[in-house]
């Protein structure tokens, strides 16, 4: 546990909150297993955290695996791409998103984003898609769900000429749940991957992932290729352990109340910050419920690049306040993806990236001292301004 005097220097590591319970489970789960008659087969433990998961989303199906990235990279796979498929996603993003897509053999599009959410801009992708796109993939960008219904109507406008409408991929690895304006994330689009990974909103033992759907064929397909085909096409050994499972039955037990303490000390945030002109806060929409896996700033586009920094280096330094760019264009920070799609460049995510910094959040966090990294951060910008001006 944090103690009331915890100085938030880095990203938190485990994003969640553990308690007892989850080590009750663990134990509970280890102690079956020593039966030779029982072992460590996940299979019982995970159906049930499955059917809890995937009826907390609002989805049919729900299938457990060992990480989202696993998963993620399973979900394309069920695309069947060719050569030429193209997919959709957004810049500012988490480089898995993107070397997933590689790696499945699709044709990586970016676009650019919303400069208020960070997710993908609907009037950009429609600039983007053609009759090559297979999918688009919508990451919920830190805790804040995307523009949904205009990604649903986008999609319906454009279908391919054998494949039909593209599929909506979702990345809710930061928005485990959220609400999308028409119900939980989880139960819209062709697919929704989340991730237990240990930084994030609720985790299985530090990996963990899942996929929810409404398509009884694809998750029919998704369990055949977590467990080596099932002797009836290629597969590998994806599943997710008892442990896990039996962890993560506790941890979604539990998720809205670790999710409504990050919401209310944002909102605590908000408050204290509105009134600082440097300073672009998280956004706010009736109907989509964000979860503030990260609490995004903007500062001024003058401060762009080095007075960012600036601000960054000196909550650390001087307050012992941590903060992270989440996430810069991927093409920027990783050769592969930049040696994939080539020559390229987005002007407004490269220049919202340069102004983006997020301090740490975490649930545990006391509102008191909520209170003093606000009262930091304030003290911090006012000192760079009277600087800069």
């Amino acid at each position: 546990m944090v103690s009331k005097n915890q100085i938030w220097a880095n990203e938190p590591a485990l994003g969640a909150v553990y308690t007892q319970a989850e080590v009750d489970a663990v134990l509970a789960a280890l102690h079956e297993s020593m039966d030779p008659h029982i072992g460590f087969r996940a299979k019982n433990r995970e159906m049930i955290f499955e059917d809890a998961f995937g009826a907390y989303c609002g989805a049919q199906f729900a299938i457990a695996y060992n990480g989202a990235g696993t998963a993620l990279d399973m979900v394309l796979h069920c695309l069947d791409l060719r050569p030429g498929d193209e997919v959709i996603s957004g810049a500012l993003n988490f480089v898995g998103a993107h070397v997933s897509v590689i790696r499945q053999g699709g044709k990586l599009v970016l676009s650019e984003i919303d400069p208020a959410t960070l997710n993908l801009d609907p009037a950009d992708v429609e600039r983007r898609i053609s009759d090559r796109t297979r999918a688009i993939l919508v990451t919920h960008m830190n805790g804040m769900p995307a523009d949904m219904k205009a990604l649903e109507r986008l999609a319906a406008r454009h279908e391919h000429p054998v494949f039909g409408p593209p599929k909506l991929i979702i990345d809710a690895a930061r928005a485990c749940g959220a609400e999308d304006g028409e119900g939980p994330v989880g139960s819209r689009g062709w697919a929704t991957i989340f991730s237990f990974q240990s930084k994030k909103l609720m985790t299985t033992l530090g990996e963990g992932g899942m996929v929810t759907t409404q398509d009884v064929n694809l998750a029919k397909r998704l369990r055949r290729l977590r467990s080596f085909g099932k002797n009836e096409e290629w597969g590998s050994n994806y599943k997710m352990t008892k442990l896990q499972a039996a962890v993560g039955l506790v941890q979604l037990r539990r998720l809205d109340a670790m999710n409504m303490k990050r919401i209310k000390l944002a909102q605590q945030r908000n408050e204290l910050l509105r009134h600082v002109a440097e300073l672009t806060l998280p956004p706010e929409f009736q109907g989509r419920e964000h979860v503030y896996y990260r609490y995004a700033l903007l500062v001024p586009p003058a401060w762009a690049g080095e007075l960012r920094n600036e601000v960054m280096l000196t909550l650390n330094r001087n307050h012992g306040i941590g903060s992270i760019v989440a996430d810069p264009p991927t093409y920027l920070t990783h050769p592969w993806i930049r040696e994939h799609i080539g020559s390229h460049s987005l002007p407004l995510a490269e220049s919202v990236a340069e102004r983006l910094f997020c301090p740490a959040l975490h649930p545990l966090m006391e509102h008191e001292e909520n209170e003093s990294m606000c009262e930091a951060i304030i003290a911090t910008v006012q000192s760079i301004s009277r600087t800069a001006n």
